[in-house]
């Protein structure tokens, strides 16, 4: 697999990088590490060819940049403590955080992408919950948004649609241990159509036809979740399956809470009417208001702002 980890050095950056730290990645994992500072910071470097014993990270004058630096460098040590003889990359790059950490995903082809959910805030903000929302949003492939250096237990929220599919194909190629319990939830929307109903002699009518979908909607939700979970037990997972009815946001945030999750996985997108579980402003509030990391899955592409700019890259062959 080909994981990118964006960091700079924040808590929530650190967390995004314990939690990748904390899986074990198959052999031949290649790991990018990239870290964006301000197009205001100022780059000039010292460089004294009679001082060799000067560190690499010493030379950067702008406190923001060295930061920048310096976490790239320790992210880099810890997974390399992690994953031996992983490759491991580093880019410090200048620019729009957003665009840069989409057209890295995409230059490295990535399978992964991991954030935080916050950054440090004020003028060196990296991973602002905008930033890693607007990741969400446009990179070309799966994104972690992290909360927590934990990974299980997991709650998926499946709808049996396309994305859905994706998004569980993901999970299971997350090198998760065995055993690993995860619930499979799946969501009913019991919003009443009102306005269906404004006559009273529509109502009678209207409410039939509201109770059979709702009770195909839930026949629906029952195939699906019992599907999901066959396929995640042959995947080597525990899993179990539960059904919520109400608002599809507000029950997959809650249930994340009473289960204690550490890990929530959805598509961005879902059917729509009595069967709607993940429509995009779905996703958006679970990422807001979800109490763990959330892995979320998209397809659409977004290209870089213009001025954005490699400033130094440093390899590691390990």
């Amino acid at each position: 697999m080909r994981i990118l980890i964006a960091t700079d050095g924040s808590p929530s950056a650190g967390l995004a990088v314990e939690l990748v730290a904390a899986l074990r990645w198959p052999a031949g994992s290649a790991f990018r590490i990239v870290s964006v500072v301000p197009r205001g910071a100022n780059l000039a470097m010292t460089w004294s060819p009679e001082r060799p014993e000067v560190e690499e990270l010493d030379r950067y004058r702008d406190p923001v940049v060295r930061a920048h630096a310096v976490a790239l460098a320790d992210a880099e040590r810890e997974l390399g403590a992690a994953q031996p003889g992983a490759r491991i990359d580093r880019f410090l790059l200048r620019g729009r955080a957003a665009s840069l950490i989409v057209q890295e995903a995409r230059d490295f082809a990535a399978d992964l992408v991991v954030v935080g959910h916050r950054g440090r805030g004020t003028i060196e903000t990296m991973l602002l919950g905008s930033v890693s929302a607007e990741v969400v949003d446009h990179a070309p492939c799966a994104v972690l948004v992290a909360r927590s250096a934990e990974p299980a237990p997991v709650v998926f929220a499946d709808d049996g649609s396309p994305s859905a599919r994706v998004a569980a194909t993901v999970l299971e190629q997350l090198p998760l241990p065995r055993g690993t319990p995860v619930t499979v939830l799946t969501v009913s929307d019991d919003s009443f159509p009102y306005e269906t109903a404004v006559s009273p002699g529509l109502y009678s009518e209207a409410m039939t036809m509201y109770e059979q979908s709702k009770e195909e909607a839930n026949r629906q939700a029952s195939a699906v979740a019992g599907a999901a979970v066959a396929r995640l037990d042959e995947a080597g997972f525990h899993p179990n399956a539960v059904a919520r009815t109400g608002d599809p946001a507000h029950e997959i945030v809650a249930y994340a809470k009473e289960f204690q999750s550490r890990l929530l996985v959805l598509g961005t997108r879902g059917h729509t009417g009595l069967r709607r579980l993940m429509l995009g402003s779905v996703a958006r509030n679970v990422l807001l208001h979800a109490p763990c990391s959330v892995l979320v899955v998209r397809e659409s592409v977004a290209p870089p702002a213009d001025g954005d700019e490699l400033i130094h890259a440093a390899m590691a062959e390990r």
